[in-house]
């Protein structure tokens, strides 16, 4: 039978009390990560004012609030919105292994949906948002990371929107399936966008969230999609990924494993490939008191395939002229990291990657593949060579954010207001302040819309 049946099953019958307390704690900081990134967007990436302007011109129905700009639109277009802005700073969560950003898709379908049909409470939207980013996390986590070229919040993030958008809607077993087979109709994304440094990097997580949305919608009207979405004949797994997964992982201990607990965060704006060598640069230069006139050069050891991604072309990645190629490059960051003994969201605008400072020290980064590190973008080794000979190295595997080496409570809050004051539209101390204790408490929120009203 095929592995869609079991995930919608799951998806209509699972029940908070259900889900273990730590996926529930985790859900909220996803909840409250995703607000802070969409609110930094609003300022920080200027392409997002385009597409906030696309949907307010097209009008409709007003159900769901455009965070940080203010008005409302149908539920699947502010669900666009609002997820291409949640990722557009690369600053959103993400499931180490899946390698899914499954927040920046999913909290905006939700909260989307939940506005759509008025006064959901808390433990609905969470119970939903978790399910949904099991759906997708398992999709992402039975692919093995050898496929590669597909934008995996993007191809995996709108399975993960339909589920938690239908679960909201309150659909049957039958109409989750349909939902998901119709969200197969409209799967895609690629990292050729990231590779080409375009805009649509950003938008195929709000591409995933809007069709996601869309997909339950119009199961609900009773709209029929393939119900052997994922393992028929002409399934997604053998369509996309030439029958090359493992099935084992879409079902195994389904609805007693939440991989909600698996989530990420991160410290850094920027790729998560490129946060070990932030990590490993921080601790040396920290430690030894280096500045960057004590530095010779910097070499960094990456597995091929993130050596490429964010070491090459070298001249590009050693001087960005555009906020992807910044954040994708090592040598940016780290000469960040030497300069300013931090990285943060100032580092990412057009005068921030101008400076003379930081770019003198990128000239002096190489990025050097090293095989032995594994098959994971995540560890890296870091050696800094100083004019006076000597050298410090540092090899970091689990960055910080990770579920193994995880950032407090206090620093994630700490991010949250960050994030806010980039918002558009001014916000008050203490509208941000009931924010996060709504968050922080969201099951005993009778009306989970009020959280992003107060942010509009």
């Amino acid at each position: 039978m095929d592995a869609s049946f079991a995930l919608a099953h799951n998806v209509a019958n699972i029940r908070f009390e259900d889900i273990p307390a730590e996926a529930i704690k985790v859900a909220k900081m996803s909840v409250l990560d995703n607000l802070g990134t969409t609110l930094a967007a609003t300022t920080l990436a200027p392409a997002c004012h385009k597409v906030v302007d696309l949907v307010k011109e097209a009008g409709g129905k007003a159900e769901s609030t455009i965070i940080g700009f203010g008005g409302r639109s149908p539920s699947w277009m502010a669900a666009l919105v609002n997820s291409t802005m949640a990722h557009s700073q690369d600053y959103d969560d993400i499931h180490e292994k899946a390698k899914v950003h499954g927040g920046s898709a999913i909290v905006p379908a939700g909260f989307a949906v939940a506005e759509r049909v008025g006064k959901v409470d808390g433990k609905t939207f969470l119970t939903a948002l978790i399910l949904g980013m099991d759906v997708a996390f398992r999709m992402s986590l039975a692919v093995p990371l050898r496929v590669r070229g597909f934008h995996r919040a993007a191809v995996y993030g709108i399975f993960g929107a339909a589920a938690a958008a239908a679960r909201i809607l309150g659909l049957k077993e039958d109409r989750v399936q349909h939902t998901l087979g119709i969200a197969y109709s409209q799967a895609a994304g690629n990292s050729q966008a990231a590779v080409d440094a375009s805009l649509t990097e950003r938008l195929q997580v709000g591409f995933a969230a809007h069709a996601g949305v869309l997909s339950a919608l119009l199961a609900e009207k009773g709209i029929t999609g393939a119900i052997n979405s994922l393992e028929g004949e002409f399934g997604f797994y053998k369509v996309y990924c030439g029958g090359d997964y493992d099935p084992s992982a879409l079902t195994s201990e389904l609805g007693k494993r939440f991989e909600a607990s698996n989530i990420g965060f991160k410290p850094y704006p920027c790729g998560r490939g490129t946060h070990s060598s932030i990590d490993a640069t921080l601790e040396i230069v920290r430690e030894h008191d280096l500045r960057p006139q004590d530095v010779e050069s910097i070499r960094v050891l990456k597995i091929p395939a993130a050596a490429k991604v964010e070491g090459t072309p070298i001249e590009r990645k050693r001087r960005p002229d555009n906020v992807v190629d910044a954040q994708t490059s090592i040598p940016y960051t780290v000469a960040v990291a030497v300069v300013k003994r931090a990285v943060g969201l100032r580092d990412f605008t057009p005068g921030a990657m101008k400076d003379a400072a930081v770019l003198q020290v990128a000239e002096r980064v190489s990025v050097e593949a090293y095989p032995e590190l594994g098959d994971s973008f995540h560890p890296g080794i870091t050696e800094i060579k100083t004019k006076d000979g000597k050298v410090y190295s540092r090899r970091i595997d689990k960055p910080s954010g990770n579920p193994e080496n995880p950032i407090p409570r206090e620093v994630l809050i700490q991010k949250f207001m960050d994030c806010a004051s980039y918002s558009a539209k001014p916000l008050t101390k203490n509208s941000l302040e009931n924010v996060i204790e709504m968050v922080m408490k969201l099951e005993k929120v009778d009306d989970v819309g009020s959280v992003v009203r107060l942010l509009a």
